[in-house]
């Protein structure tokens, strides 16, 4: 028997509750003048078939976009409603939050209808605020409740990246490593991914408040503001993420390469003082005849002070010049 496309459905009573529908009153809900919600796994084979034998007023484009493998967020009007992608952190278990999970929804006046890939935590929450009364009332509410629970859950994994930011820097700062180049890249590549669906999700919510669609009110549209709001702010912020990694990546460069030359620079003094140390020992130690000081007892330490003298006078020297 083949698995049913429906992973849930039900009707908006218009007071913050639901009523479930089973599949075979669905088709009814969906054609009743009370709004009602179906949400379809894109995953089953089935999920087309259904839609083209239920809902076949949907554009074929309209069909390819919810239905489409790899999405982008976007928005699509037609007269009758709106095809409107937008993407979520991915907070299930043991899964990367930069892989984030689209979800795709169908809106006009009467029906809602979302499909997923993956589960996503949005949309359990709104299943939840139907449970405790909470609920949308709406169509236009509902995707006001969605895309707020969207960005809400964004905060919290943002945060921990500008934190993670902070940790990198105060440890630079403490004791520069190369290691932490790794960590710097690692961060900059979370901010990238992260951007490259929040970003374009700004123009999905602006377009959202500048629509003359039906099944959306003035009230709800200040919502979608504030929406655009914080999602704006979380493109500010991923924007200074990156920029922060970078320049704490070239201070980081910039440390080592001063720790580099400094150690170089100390080689290079020691260097200096024992060049002419070298001469006279490398002179007074060849075997031949002449050498001043053979049958001296004492001219060990006469030569010895000589380089000691000889090293005092280099110390002085080097000081005036600032070389140290």
């Amino acid at each position: 028997m083949t698995e049913s496309p429906i992973v849930s459905s039900c009707i908006l009573n218009g007071d913050g509750t639901s009523e479930n529908v089973d599949e075979n009153h669905l088709v009814e809900a969906l054609k009743d003048d009370r709004p009602a919600w179906v949400h379809l796994d894109g995953n089953n084979s089935e999920t087309r078939a259904w839609l083209n034998n239920n809902v076949s007023y949907l554009d074929p484009l309209i069909l390819n976009g919810l239905l489409a493998q790899e999405t982008r967020p976007r928005l699509s009007e037609t007269n009758e409603g709106s095809l409107i992608i937008l993407r979520g952190v991915n907070l299930n278990e043991g899964a990367d939050p930069t892989d984030m999970i689209a979800v795709r929804l169908w809106v006009d006046k009467h029906r809602i209808i979302t499909i997923r890939r993956r589960p996503l935590k949005a949309i359990t929450d709104i299943r939840e605020r139907f449970e405790t009364g909470e609920g949308p009332k709406t169509t236009g509410e509902f995707v006001v409740q969605l895309s707020q629970r969207l960005f809400e859950r964004m905060e919290p994994i943002l945060l921990e990246l500008d934190d993670k930011i902070d940790m990198i820097e105060q440890k630079i700062l403490d004791n520069p490593d190369p290691s932490e180049r790794q960590e710097i890249v690692e961060v900059r590549k979370d901010a990238i991914l992260y951007r490259r669906y929040i970003a374009p999700q700004k123009e999905v919510m602006n377009a959202l408040r500048l629509s003359e669609q039906k099944w959306i009110d003035p009230n709800q549209k200040r919502h979608v503001q504030e929406a655009l709001d914080r999602i704006t702010r979380y493109v500010e912020d991923l924007d200074a993420m990156r920029e922060r990694a970078q320049v704490i990546k070239d201070e980081l460069a910039n440390m080592l390469s001063d720790r580099l030359n400094k150690n170089l620079y100390i080689l290079s003094v020691i260097s200096a003082i024992f060049l002419p140390l070298g001469f006279f020992t490398g002179l007074m130690g060849i075997n031949i005849g002449g050498m001043p000081g053979v049958e001296n007892d004492n001219a060990f330490w006469i030569f010895s002070g000589i380089l000691i003298v000889i090293v005092a006078c280099q110390m002085i020297i080097f000081k005036k010049l600032k070389w140290f």
